[in-house]
Formats: structure tokens, sequence, C-alpha cells
């Protein structure tokens, strides 16, 4: 009889499901998804903590007056109500990142919003010791990562029936929902 031990079941890892040669190492499935879990909670987590800068001055933040008048330097329209946009959209997408919940959605959130702050900081440099935009480009590049890839096992996704299983092509529409918003926001830019 066949073992059925998630290590050794035929396509249960992309290295099995790529045709992996006979006897070579296999990685348990579940320790892709306790990476999952780790990038959507580190990411998550820090775009929560971003959020309540944003809303409530924690963490050394402006809160709501002191991002507005930030946003409006930047030329944002309706300053004020765009701090809070953007806090509610980071501490919201992030915390629902963090715990697996509408992932593609919460990932698009974060990407959404980290498009939006690459525009307003670019100064032509990558590196942060030359005031680059590192940074930016790392948690872009995660919450991307995490829309298309899905959030793994350890997910409250796993408990709602239309995301239970995810699929390539919701994270690719929650990418492209990311670009048109983040578009259109930086289109309302003065």
């Amino acid at each position: 009889m066949p073992s059925s031990s998630p290590s050794t079941t035929a396509a249960t890892t992309p290295l099995a499901a790529a045709g992996s040669a006979p006897g070579s190492v296999t990685t348990s499935p579940h320790a892709y998804d306790v990476g999952l879990l780790l990038l959507r909670v580190a990411l998550g987590l820090t775009m929560a903590a971003h959020g309540s800068q944003k809303l409530f001055g924690w963490f050394g933040g402006g809160g709501i007056d002191g991002t507005g008048k930030f946003f409006e330097a930047k030329g944002y329209p309706a300053a004020k109500f765009m701090a809070v946009v953007a806090g509610l959209t980071e501490a919201g997408g992030g915390l629902a990142l963090a715990v697996g919940l509408l992932t593609p959605l919460a990932a698009a959130a974060i990407l959404g919003t980290m498009l939006n702050a690459l525009a307003v900081t670019w100064s032509g440099s990558f590196f942060a010791v030359k005031g680059g935009s590192e940074y930016e480009f790392l948690l872009i590049a995660a919450a991307a990562a995490l829309a298309l890839t899905g959030p793994g096992r350890y997910a409250a996704d796993r408990y709602l029936p239309v995301v239970r299983s995810h699929r390539l092509s919701y994270g690719a529409a929650a990418v492209v929902l990311a670009l048109v918003t983040a578009g259109a926001v930086l289109l309302a830019r003065n």
C-alpha cells in the first residue's frame, strides 16, 4: 500500500509537482504553509502598526492631523480624509492579512497603499541610505506575492467557501484592483 504521508505523496509539494527525481529530498507542504504564515503575520502587523500611526498617532505617528498635513503637502485633495483612508487601509488590510482573512483583498489594500507611498517618496534612489525606497519595494513585493500565492493552510480563509481554495485568478484580480485603485488615487493628486 502506498504511503500517504505529506512529505512523500506525489504532487503535494512544488518539487513533487514539478517532477523531482526519485529519491530526492522533498519538503513537507506544512513548511510552505508555515513560511506563508510568517510572511503574512510580519507584513500584516507591520502595516497595521503603520495604519495606527496615521489613525491614532501611536508609535510616534502623526495621527490624522499630522498625516493629513503631510498628505496636503504632497498634493492629495481632502488630505484629512485621505489620511483616514490610508490609515484604515493599512490597519484593516494589515490585520486581515495577518489572520489570513480575504487574503487577496487584504494584500491588494497593502499593495495599493504602498504603491502610493512609493510614488510620493521616490527619490530616484533604491537604497535607504541614499534616501531610497527599498523598504517600499520590499513591502510591495511581499504584498503582491501573498496576493498571488494565497495565505497557506493556516489562515481564516480556509473557513470561507469562496476563497477556501486559492486560485491564481483571485490573486491576479486583486493585483489589478490594487494597480487601478492606486493609479486613480495618484491621478487625483495636484
